[in-house]
């Protein structure tokens, strides 16, 4: 393997792809401001108009004009990771297909699942008290009867807080998702239109799309599972460095990268939580 045939470049957009492709947890939510970042560090600031009044009009009199009042939030890509593999000479030569490719996707897996784990984590802690069901202290024991009636509390809660019905999402764990294989009324990914596969999209029910994922935040046996709208929450991250070198002392050639990344929850009233156990 050459190293002076490696181009940082397009490197940088084949992970990204990688990254994009392993992501669970970019489905549920926006990347509005994704392209304002370059580096670690950078903060993006996200101005929300408050409420607009609505006021009776009498003919003859003076319209007032309401003063738009603004609220400043900050997205800052405080994540910084990395990853670094050797390849010996040896070992390429020998090895059938492409090592690189392989490492490198291999790259992208490991680093996506970091991230989902924060980005879920961003979430869980984000969503307002307001709309959770059941508590910390007190988490509801899922079984193949409840977990419907459950998850239509996480759609009433944010019904309540007028939350859009289009986009809607729920993130579950594994076992959540084997309970909801046993109730009639959970729609599989199989069973929905032509072009509805999207990583780790499963299905549909009570108007979530339906996510299975390992990574839904869990404290000591109790998963918090999230419904939300993606506009509830912005992602933005980014391969900025990606470099190669020729290991000094040694046969092998060195791959190196950086991805930085960070999330905001906006609309804490966006996302509905569900303390949950399931034996």
């Amino acid at each position: 393997m050459a190293v002076t045939s490696f181009i940082p470049e397009l490197w940088n957009a084949r992970l990204l792809h990688a990254l994009d492709k392993q992501h669970v947890a970019t489905n549920i939510v926006n990347r509005n401001y994704e392209g304002e970042i370059r580096q670690a560090g950078d903060t993006v600031h996200i101005n929300s108009i408050g409420a607009i009044n609505v006021n009776n009009y009498q003919h003859g009199t003076s319209i007032v004009f309401q003063e738009l009042s603004t609220t400043d939030q900050t997205l800052v890509i405080d994540q910084e990771k990395y990853f670094a593999f050797q390849i010996d000479d040896v070992d390429a030569a020998q090895a059938a297909g492409d090592m690189m490719d392989e490492a490198m996707s291999r790259s992208a897996y490991a680093l996506a699942e970091v991230a989902d784990t924060f980005l879920l984590g961003k979430i869980a802690a984000g969503g307002s008290s307001d709309n959770y069901v059941g508590s910390a202290g007190s988490p509801v024991a899922l079984t193949a009867a409840n977990i419907y009636a459950n998850i239509v509390a996480l759609r009433t809660a944010l019904d309540k807080q007028n939350v859009p019905l289009t986009g809607r999402s729920v993130v579950v764990p594994p076992e959540a998702y084997a309970l909801l294989l046993q109730d009639d009324r959970f729609a599989k990914v199989d069973s929905l239109a032509p072009g509805t596969v999207v990583n780790g999209l499963v299905g549909k029910v009570a108007g979530f799309d339906v996510y299975e994922s390992n990574n839904v935040t869990k404290s000591t046996n109790t998963f918090l599972i999230t419904a939300q709208v993606a506009d509830a929450t912005t992602y933005a991250e980014q391969i900025v460095k990606t470099e190669a070198l020729r290991l000094e002392n040694s046969f092998k050639d060195g791959v190196k990268g950086l991805h930085v990344y960070g999330a905001k929850v906006v609309r804490p009233e966006a996302i509905a939580t569900l303390f949950a156990t399931v034996s």
